[in-house]
């Protein structure tokens, strides 16, 4: 039987963490060890909310 991997949406906090770490310069992948998400869920979020 294979398991399925779940999915979670970030949290505000999270979110928030992802701001901050733009305005200090940090990368995403530093954002996302931060975090403990993947480089690609910051990426997504990111592309999501460029316009915002």
């Amino acid at each position: 039987m294979l398991l399925m991997k779940k999915y979670k949406q970030l949290t505000s906090e999270q979110r928030y963490a992802i701001y901050l770490g733009l305005e200090n310069g940090d990368t995403q992948r530093t954002i996302a060890s931060l975090i403990g998400v993947s480089p690609s869920a910051v990426s997504r979020e990111l592309q999501r909310n460029k316009d915002k």
